[in-house]
């Protein structure tokens, strides 16, 4: 249950942000269900956790405000034995969590990556829109001043028919329209009524060589437009196959071992380029070395003339500067490959990372629930949100640290699941304990108890001395 509402809220968030990209582009039914549908399959990362440690909360909550742990208790059952079939139903949710994230997955973020890219790309449905000029039509460009509500009826029409070669000279003015599909679909035709269309021609360079303006009058003719630009083309699932979501494990491993390859050879093209640029730059020393050539003295250049000092340093400014550019192009190469390591390897970590994700906030959500006593949607909704978010920000920190090369894909990847498993061992210490953590009256004890000796204390300081 509490994965169906999460799962829900998570589709809910997608579909406000890809609105605009969706509504108004005659997607059929469909599509729409297919993309929420891989959609849903991407968002199990992100929901499986929360809602393991929701329904952890919820379970615990309700039987420790039903009293049926202290009837545990009482029975010689510590929560620790009580906890053992959940742990063992949590395992074996963690390992089916982790063959999904290595095989499911990746296939279900091509397929909802590559739907959405095609989905954005779609060109609106509302390929007139009234006041201004519509390029959806290959070929023309269109303007309709009002339509009527019937979306079919057009009015002071204006047609631009494109033409680079004779300069778009081609114009076509209407006072009303009537808009409609042909039958297979392929084709919008337009009925025009009451207009005229100008067409310039130019003149013939042997003959007559004036332009010619031509004005054509009509009550009625037609204009067939093709919709082939607006109909949804689906790009090939290849194009998107290289993206590090899309691969399972033994990819992002070999894609991994092929950049640090790659980056490897770069280093040490960029070592033996320099070390050439140095040797044949420095003045060879030590004795038993062998002289490839007699290195200046500085002589030549002092008595040479201007002209030949211009040359010179124009010579070893260029030198310097195609060194330099050419150095520069290789270590960005260099930066970009080892971008790709860290990205491929945090993507390898995050496939074990859902499933102890909720090993570790089961061991929150179960303890948490003894400790708060509260069932139902509402206390338990608060601190589970309020744990994940907290889990969640550190996850999507270290992640950011990550991809910009500022920390190891291991560190950023497990750092979230670090800190949030000793405070799930520490809350179960204390249900075990029976502590109230979460009891407010023993915080307004303590704090009035704290109050009074507070004021017991300035009390007996303003007590007047003995003489």
């Amino acid at each position: 249950m509490t994965f169906t509402i999460v799962m829900f809220v998570l589709l809910m968030l997608f579909l406000f942000k890809y609105i605009d990209d969706l509504i108004g582009k005659g997607f059929e039914w469909y599509i729409i269900t297919e993309l929420m549908m891989y959609a849903s399959a991407t968002n199990v990362q992100m929901a499986l956790p929360l809602s393991v440690l929701l329904s952890c909360i919820m379970t615990y909550g309700s039987l420790g405000e039903n009293y049926e742990l202290v009837a545990i208790k009482a029975a010689g059952i510590s929560l620790r034995r009580a906890m053992y079939p959940m742990i063992v139903v949590i395992v074996i949710l963690s390992v089916s969590a982790f063959f999904f994230s290595d095989y499911m997955l990746p296939i279900a973020n091509l397929k909802y990556y590559s739907l959405l890219y095609d989905a954005r790309q779609q060109k609106s449905a509302n390929f007139l829109p009234e006041g201004v000029f519509s390029s959806s039509f290959t070929g023309y460009s269109i303007r309709v001043k009002r339509k009527d509500a019937d979306g079919q009826t057009l009015h002071d029409i204006m047609i631009y028919f494109k033409n680079l070669q004779d300069n778009n000279t081609d114009v076509l003015i209407a006072r009303e329209g009537k808009m409609y599909r042909t039958p297979n679909g392929k084709f919008i035709v337009i009925k025009l009524r009451d207009g005229v269309k100008y067409s310039e021609t130019p003149g013939e360079s042997a003959y007559n060589v004036r332009e010619r303006l031509t004005r054509q009058r009509f009550k009625e003719t037609e204009q067939k437009f093709s919709v082939e630009g607006l109909t949804m083309h689906r790009t090939a699932e290849s194009e998107f196959q290289n993206a590090y979501q899309m691969m399972n494990l033994k990819q992002l491993k070999g894609n991994a071992a092929l950049s640090g390859r790659q980056l490897d050879s770069g280093v040490r093209a960029n070592y033996k380029l320099l070390t050439a640029y140095l040797k044949y730059y420095s003045i060879p020393v030590g004795k038993g070395t062998p002289k490839t050539f007699e290195p200046s003295k500085g002589d030549e250049f002092s008595k040479a003339e201007v002209h030949m000092k211009i040359s010179i340093l124009a010579n070893a400014q260029s030198e310097a500067r195609s060194i330099s550019e050419l150095l520069k192009n290789r270590s960005q190469r260099n930066k970009d490959l080892q971008q790709n390591i860290q990205k491929a390897m945090l993507e390898y970590h995050k496939k074990f990372t859902l499933s102890a994700a909720c090993i570790a906030l089961f061991l929150i959500g179960a303890p948490l629930g003894a400790i708060i006593r509260k069932g139902g949607l509402g206390l338990p909704v608060v601190v589970s949100v309020i744990f994940f978010l907290f889990f969640y920000i550190i996850n999507t920190i270290s992640e950011k640290y990550v991809k910009d090369g500022d920390l190891s894909p291991a560190i950023g990847a497990w750092v979230a699941i670090a800190v949030v498993t000793p405070i799930g061992l520490f809350l179960s210490y204390k249900a075990a304990t029976d502590s109230a953590l979460f009891d407010m009256d023993m915080y307004k004890r303590f704090f009035n108890k704290l109050l009074k000796r507070f004021r017991k204390g300035g009390d007996e300081g303003l007590q007047p001395a003995n003489n």
